[in-house]
């Protein structure tokens, strides 16, 4: 009944041929003639082999469609799909609904037409029709040849990687009815109906210099029981809790990811603890644009609208507080894994150019997670910017910090090496993974027009080997997480010789990483505690790592953590060690807080929250990771909370402690034991400091990391007393000395002293004085 014309057209080295029935038909054959692949694998079954032919009528009215924009996107009445795939020879639209997404079904299915429906390596079509409650995907036949590099699978429904919200399980931890780990996910289909109310929002623009970052997961900030919270775990969860936040004197949180990712990736029974191992951290994304729909206590309300404005709510009442939000991103690895690994997304739409692979299909593994995203690659750079955009402009988040960035750093894998260069062999192409001095993917970020002014922060390492703190090619925009910060604080306040000039530097932000290279204090992001290794508590408490509740027989997680128990190990310990940890405590925490460049707490240590000594927590939903609100009624976290909080305080109220550039000798003079004569030996222990302050006139800082006791000679100001402020050697609320406290008790026990211009500093102590009128 059909008139039948025959087409003939190349995908990649591969001719195909492409019979059409009738006017504006849909493909209905398709012959290849390239034998199976060299491996001798069975070949997935092609496309159309899989795709029944459809008895009813489409619900929908089709046209081709447009290229762009990527993604879904309402317009003219209809929706408009557009995806990229270089190297598929066959496309089809899968709809799902809500109810057949549960039974893994297809509602309909639409085989596009590469003659209609593509322009270029980008397939589209257009399609009116009622899109309620549903959901879509993607199906894409190609060769199935990973020694090419080539994943295609038809049997699979792909998650488009432009999609805004993924529909799958609705509930943190619950399997799939059929015990399914893995139950088939889909993107939601966006509605020019699906407004939220900013009511005007916009963003902060704090000056980075002024940032305190609160580094948190959101599941585990509110899901114990004692957060007594409405959604304990979700997004809604951590709004309750803003007040905290600004009563720590946090104004920036830096969110662990909360791109979609499946906390059942690890789902495992745990004999250790008893229960099940799961992908709590969640640094394996399944999607970039989506917010983790299980982090809502909407879950996956309309397809997963309900916790993208969920996420934006989140958002909107930080910025009510003054707070911004900065997100964790994980653009250097999916969870797709390696060749073992599950299709979901990248791999079944274009593997060869979203991987960064080797010859012979082989993934390189530079994130240590089984695969590297193929980041500088022309189109995977543009995908990654056009993510960030989405993040800023549409979730009005406030900045990024970048897992693992140092990838982002690395060349990308192009797997025709003539095309680029002309030549067989240019000894001048960097190699796949090699470091560059001028990334494309991070000049485009640093020079993008919508985000200029946006707080980037990279985590300059790799698995890989590629150690770039104080070298990460910066634009003079980027930060780093100053991991050689974190070493030397560790070193030099235990009490390891040869550190007291390396941790002068740090008080300083860090002039010799950052100030040759033109960047400011602010470029150093400063910590000494994150989510991967120990607490601040545990840093006090254990020599070793204590890992066995991962059910990894303690193999796992970092060996060097550069912590000292302070005499016993573990938590239980004699009254005089508790003291000392709790001094160990306060001085690291004071020296976070008095060193140039942004300070970064770690959610938790500023009550003193401990994982039992284990320092790589990434698979445990439970205590170990929860926050504990119980604990901040306890004596000792309470009064370790109030020196915190004070801290923050005294460090926003100091002109001199967010410096925009790097002190000079006009505002910083070093002293040792005595004033003006610092000691840089290799064996010196102490170092102290004046900064004159517009606010405070001038400070007197000082750091005594030895077992001994010292009695310091003050600089000497006529017309001027040095009054104590801190002195973590005291117990609270001496600690910390304000208005509650009886002040003129305090400094008369050491006004024979103060008298002389004399301060005594007990072991492993540090202390804080003001200048004051005599």
């Amino acid at each position: 009944r059909f008139s039948c014309r025959r087409n003939e057209f190349t995908v990649g080295n591969r001719r195909r041929f492409l019979v059409l029935c009738g006017e504006g038909a849909k493909p209905s054959v398709v012959v290849d003639e390239v034998n199976e692949r060299r491996s001798g694998k069975r070949r997935p079954p092609a496309l159309l082999e899989k795709t029944k032919i459809r008895e009813e009528p489409s619900r929908f009215e089709v046209s081709s469609g447009q290229p762009m924009p990527f993604g879904a996107t309402p317009r003219d009445g209809g929706v408009n799909f557009a995806i990229f795939s270089s190297n598929a020879s066959l496309a089809a639209l899968c709809l799902i609904s809500l109810g057949d997404l549960s039974e893994g079904k297809v509602t309909e299915e639409i085989t596009l037409n590469p003659l209609t429906n593509k322009t270029g390596d980008v397939w589209h079509i257009f399609l009116k029709g009622d899109f309620e409650n549903m959901a879509y995907g993607y199906r894409f036949d190609g060769s199935f040849s990973p020694e090419d590099g080539l994943y295609f699978d038809s049997s699979k429904i792909l998650i488009d990687p432009y999609a805004k919200a993924i529909a799958g399980r609705g509930e943190y931890g619950a399997l799939a009815p059929d015990g399914n780990c893995w139950p088939q996910m889909a993107s939601m289909v966006p509605s020019t109906v699906d407004e939220f109310d900013w009511e005007g929002d916009l963003p902060l623009r704090l000056p980075q210099r002024e940032l305190i970052i609160y580094e948190m997961h959101v599941r585990g900030f509110t899901r114990h029981e004692s957060s007594m919270t409405e959604f304990p775990g979700t997004y809604s969860g951590v709004v309750e809790k803003l007040e905290y936040l600004k009563k720590i004197g946090v104004n920036c949180i830096e969110l662990m990811p909360c791109q979609e990712f499946n906390e059942l990736e690890y789902y495992s029974y745990n004999r250790v603890l008893g229960d099940y191992k799961m992908n709590f951290w969640g640094y394996s994304p399944i999607n970039f644009f989506s917010p983790m729909a299980r982090y809502s206590s909407a879950g996956v309300q309309n397809h997963g609208l309900g916790a993208v404005n969920e996420f934006k709510h989140l958002v909107k009442e930080a910025h009510k507080k003054g707070i911004e939000v900065i997100m964790d991103v994980v653009f250097n690895h999916t969870a797709e894994g390696n060749e073992n690994g599950p299709t979901l997304s990248f791999r079944g739409v274009d593997n060869s150019v979203f991987y960064m692979l080797a010859p012979m299909g082989e993934y390189y593994n530079y994130s240590g997670c089984g695969n590297t995203f193929n980041c500088n690659h022309p189109f995977v750079r543009q995908f990654i910017v056009d993510c960030l955009r989405y993040w800023v402009t549409e979730m009005h988040i406030d900045g990024f910090r970048f897992d693992l960035a140092s990838i982002l750093t690395r060349s990308s894998s192009t797997g025709d090496v003539i095309n680029v260069s002309g030549v067989e062999s240019d000894d001048e192409t960097p190699s796949t993974g090699a470091p560059l001095t001028n990334p494309p993917l991070i000049e485009m970020i640093s020079n993008d027009p919508i985000l200029q002014g946006v707080k980037l922060i990279a985590e300059p390492w790799d698995c890989g080997g590629l150690y770039q703190v104080g070298s990460f090619p910066h634009w003079g925009i980027w930060s780093e997480w100053n991991g050689k910060y974190r070493d030397t604080v560790r070193l030099f306040i235990k009490g390891t010789d040869g550190f007291a000039g390396a941790f002068a530097e740090c008080l300083c932000g860090s002039p010799n990483l950052y100030q040759q290279g033109g960047r400011k204090p602010w470029h150093s992001i400063n910590f000494v505690c994150a989510h991967d290794g120990f607490t601040l508590a545990d840093l006090v408490s254990y020599n070793k790592k204590h890992n066995l509740a991962n059910g990894e027989g303690n193999r796992d997680g970092e060996n060097n953590n550069n912590s000292w128990n302070c005499g016993q190990e573990g938590e239980f310990a004699s009254a005089a060690v508790k003291r000392l940890r709790r001094r160990q405590m306060r001085n690291f925490f004071m020296c976070l807080m008095v060193s140039q460049g942004v300070p970064m707490i770690c959610m938790g240590d500023e009550y003193g929250h401990t994982k039992g000594g284990n320092n790589n927590t990434y698979c445990h939903d439970n205590f170990i990771n929860y926050f504990r609100w119980d604990k901040m009624k306890e004596q000792t976290s309470s009064d370790f909370f109030r020196f915190c909080s004070l801290m923050t305080e005294f460090r926003s109220e100091c002109e001199s402690l967010g410096l925009n550039n790097f002190p000079t000798a006009e505002r910083l003079q070093w002293h040792g034991h005595s004033p003006g004569k610092p000691d840089w030996s290799n064996k010196s222990r102490f170092v102290a400091l004046t900064l004159v302050d517009g606010v405070k006139g001038e400070i007197y800082i000082a750091f005594n990391a030895s077992y001994m006791g010292v009695v310091v000679e003050l600089p000497d100001r006529p017309g001027h007393r040095w009054k104590p402020l801190v002195d973590t050697a005291k117990p609270p609320p001496l600690d910390f000395l304000t208005d509650e406290v009886n002040q003129r008790e305090v400094i008369k026990q050491y006004s024979h002293f103060l008298d002389d211009n004399l301060y005594p500093m007990l072991s492993y102590s540090s202390v804080i004085l003001t200048l004051s009128p005599a």
